[in-house]
């Protein structure tokens, strides 16, 4: 376990927290509304991508200048500020008070705009950012160098095996009906290595849920023809098969973000590990009518398992932000891709 405490003074500034991935969502911008919390309690994430200002745009980069900190397309800018910003849930912060002139947001809450927002209530030195606005996840990110961690004498909590049965599956559809935004995160980044995996050829989807979150999108980037690739749900639990000739769609570990198979000279297609499980899980059992009490593995008929009221939409920004940060969309056939999708981002099937 973690404890982070300010760099100024030593002050404890969190909770004993347990190091996961970071998100796939971390970035999203999702609806009008409030968003959940972010990270689980008891976690915290890196970002290992530069953070904060000073921001550069595209073109004060150069395309070389930005492939070398692994970004291949064309974004607004990029951060020159320092890497490892460390995310927690708000609720796993302690010791730390909001800055008065630095809570800008643009409606409903926090936003970060004005820089760290939180200060360190021993010292006054700015320590992390509070963000809860409506449209983002609500986090509190520690500023790269205001923190560091504390001497704890806590197991660390980090498991590197694949006891997949224990993780937890995200469900797609949200109670209201709406498409969940974790899922469509989740989907969208594993479109664009789908996309890249695929080589610009069409691909062979099984029937069931594999087609339904990826068919639509599918169909209407890559051209129509006869598939030369077969995708296939791969990983920790299901039966071990010929390879050749398949993309695999395979789970990234929830702690270490290390892909499941990563030594298989197979094209893989990493999907987070709870929404692999969803997809691994989703068939939906027989639903049977029976008297007394409910035997074990018999579910419910009331209430209806969820449906969504709209088609599933790729959301463009988790898409592009994925696409730019893998070499393949150098290539002119996914390049093509990009630059659509950049330039309209509402257009079939966003």
């Amino acid at each position: 376990m973690t404890v982070f405490g300010c760099a100024g003074c030593d002050a404890v500034l969190s909770g004993q927290l347990a190091q996961v991935a970071l998100p796939v969502h971390v970035h999203q911008k999702w609806g009008n509304g409030l968003l959940p919390v972010l990270m689980e309690p008891g976690t915290y994430a890196v970002d290992l991508e530069p953070s904060g200002p000073p921001w550069l745009s595209w073109s004060e980069i150069g395309a070389d200048e930005a492939a070398a900190r692994g970004v291949f397309a064309p974004a607004r800018a990029l951060s020159f500020g320092p890497p490892g910003a460390i995310v927690i849930a708000p609720g796993d912060a302690r010791g730390t008070v909001l800055i008065p002139d630095r809570c800008g947001g643009c409606c409903c809450g926090l936003d970060g705009r004005d820089g760290p927002n939180l200060a360190c209530a021993q010292c006054g030195q700015p320590v992390a950012t509070r963000i809860d606005d409506c449209s983002l996840w609500q986090a509190v990110w520690f500023a790269p160098n205001a923190v560091r961690a504390l001497p704890d004498n806590q197991p660390t909590g980090r498991t590197t095996g694949w006891d997949w049965q224990k993780w937890q599956s995200v469900p797609p559809v949200a109670p209201d009906g709406r498409w969940s935004p974790r899922w469509a995160a989740a989907v969208r980044a594993g479109l664009a290595h789908l996309l890249a995996a695929s080589e610009g050829t069409p691909v062979a989807l099984p029937n069931g849920p594999i087609t339904d979150t990826f068919g639509h999108a599918l169909d209407a980037l890559l051209p129509a023809g006869t598939p030369t690739k077969t995708v296939t749900l791969a990983g920790p639990g299901l039966p071990t098969r010929e390879f050749t000739g398949r993309i695999l769609l395979v789970p990234q570990h929830p702690q270490t973000r290390e892909r499941w198979l990563a030594s298989t000279t197979a094209k893989t297609v990493p999907m987070p590990a709870d929404a692999w499980k969803q997809l691994a899980s989703s068939g939906e059992p027989l639903l049977l009518p029976v008297t007394g009490g409910l035997p074990d593995g018999v579910q419910r008929d009331d209430p209806l398992p969820r449906y969504p009221w709209e088609p599933l939409r790729p959301d463009w920004g988790v898409f592009l932000h994925t696409l730019a940060r893998i070499p393949a969309v150098r290539e002119p056939w996914l390049r093509r891709i990009y630059d659509r999708v950049k330039d309209h981002p509402y257009a079939r099937p966003f």
